[in-house]
């Protein structure tokens, strides 16, 4: 039987070391996809946001910025399609947090530059 930790992908355990090269074709390709996700500010404000709680429903989102409802769940679909956030659905409504195991690859990928 899963226990909630292993089943709220907001609250599940931290992944441990991401032991992968940073350098490479399949690292740049990585970045690449990594590096276009945060590539508005938008989702950079996003991220920002969800840094500093531990999940968020689309409409807390919305109400700290100046877009529409669609346009914000659009930059949550590519960040999430980047792995950079997770979702938990909660009935009708979805939680949204970091995903701290990407982000952590997204910094080593950039500071190899």
């Amino acid at each position: 039987m899963k226990t909630p930790v292993e089943t709220d992908p907001c609250r599940g355990p931290e992944a441990q070391f991401d032991l992968r090269p940073v350098e490479g074709s399949s690292a740049d390709e990585e970045l690449a996809v990594l590096a276009k996700a945060v590539g508005h500010p938008a989702r950079v404000r996003i991220l920002r946001l969800l840094s500093r709680k531990d999940a968020r429903v689309c409409s807390q989102i919305v109400d700290e910025l100046p877009l529409a409802q669609s346009t914000v769940s659009e930059h949550l679909r590519i960040l999430k399609e980047a792995g950079l956030v997770r979702c938990r659905e909660e009935g009708p409504r979805a939680a949204y947090c970091i995903n701290p195991a990407v982000l952590r690859r997204f910094k080593a990928l950039v500071a190899i530059l």
